[in-house]
């Protein structure tokens, strides 16, 4: 019944409520995810690793590698998509 709950819990609401704060007191738009210099070295080096492994992939395509050799390159590139993926 009601109004269906839009925080799994109330430190999400409260961490959503200083985010929209903040947002206001440095005058950004909502829709603006701020990230520190270490925040975004780190996802650009996983982005890197990412594309590396893309390269591996196409490379042992390229060269004829086994289906195994394949198998093995795109798992960890899978892996290293996921992890590029989040914003620590």
């Amino acid at each position: 019944m009601g109004r269906r709950k839009q925080y799994c819990r109330q430190s999400c609401r409260q961490r959503a409520y200083e985010n929209r704060n903040a947002h206001k007191a440095a005058g950004l738009p909502s829709d603006v995810t701020v990230l520190t210099t270490r925040e975004m070295s780190d996802w650009s080096d996983r982005v890197f690793a990412a594309r590396c492994a893309a390269e591996d992939v196409a490379t042992a395509i390229r060269e004829g590698a086994s289906r195994d050799d394949l198998i093995g390159l795109a798992d960890t590139l899978v892996e290293l998509m996921k992890e590029a993926e989040r914003l620590r």
